[in-house]
């Protein structure tokens, strides 16, 4: 079976609200096509100007979410609010938000499986630490974020779930995984699925690259295994589009 391609571009906590504009009229000047899902996660105030100011097949996505509904859960938004207000995607797990702000295996797992039952596709992202890369235990890491929502999620869940692989290493530091390297982890988390969850699952599930994209580099990455990008530096400017162009080409 074919997967359709995904390329994210996650705009972190970046933007005022003229890099927004600037942002949005590079995205309206492009081209898209059937066989590459696009999507841009904004900074929660920008979400709202962004998804008005599209006029273009970009989807638009939350960088987290809370699992609760409601209540006095000071600085968080529940799924039903992002619901509410269109959003189709959220991002959860990154490694920003498990390393700087401590967020745990089960904390991403119980937040996964709230934003799927209300409906959300979910950027799930992994990777490993640079001596966990040194130490050979990339697939051990891996596997363990991933068992964490596999045990809350459904066969049936997993139709709505993007996995991001991002080697913490390659994250805002110009390093890249080598397309070897990222073949090898992301064939290696098909294999996983195919084992711990159902052979359809593991052709269907779109697994991605993340770790200082550019497009210089995204034609390497476009291998057998990896279905796309989760974008960050490089998507908050021009060369975005040419990521865009590079995944419609070989995807």
């Amino acid at each position: 079976m074919a997967r359709k391609a995904f390329v994210g571009g996650n705009w972190k906590c970046n933007g005022s609200m003229a890099d927004i504009q600037r942002l949005t009229e590079m995205l309206n000047a492009g081209e898209y096509h059937d066989n590459v899902e696009v999507v841009v996660a904004p900074t929660m105030l920008h979400i709202l100007p962004v998804m008005q100011a599209l006029k273009v097949p970009v989807g638009v996505s939350a960088q987290n979410c809370y699992f609760e509904k409601s209540g006095a859960f000071t600085g968080e938004l529940s799924t039903e609010i992002l619901v509410d207000a269109g959003l189709k995607y959220v991002i959860l797990g990154h490694s920003e938000r498990r390393h700087i702000l401590k967020e745990t295996d089960e904390m991403i797992a119980k937040k996964t499986k709230k934003a799927i039952d209300s409906g959300l596709t979910v950027i799930f992202c992994i990777g490993e630490l640079k001596e966990e890369r040194e130490t050979g235990k990339t697939e051990e890491v891996c596997f363990r974020q991933m068992e964490a929502v596999r045990a809350v999620l459904s066969e049936e869940d997993w139709k709505k779930v993007v996995v991001a692989y991002e080697p913490v290493w390659a994250i805002g530091t110009g390093l890249v995984a080598t397309p070897e390297q990222a073949q090898e982890t992301h064939k290696a988390l098909r294999a996983w699925a195919a084992e711990k969850v159902s052979k359809t699952v593991a052709e269907e599930l779109r697994i991605i690259y993340g770790g200082s994209v550019k497009g210089a580099n995204a034609e390497s990455l476009c291998t057998e295994d990896i279905d796309g990008f989760l974008v960050g530096g490089a998507s908050l400017q021009p060369d975005f589009m040419n990521i865009l162009k590079v995944t419609h080409e070989k995807k």
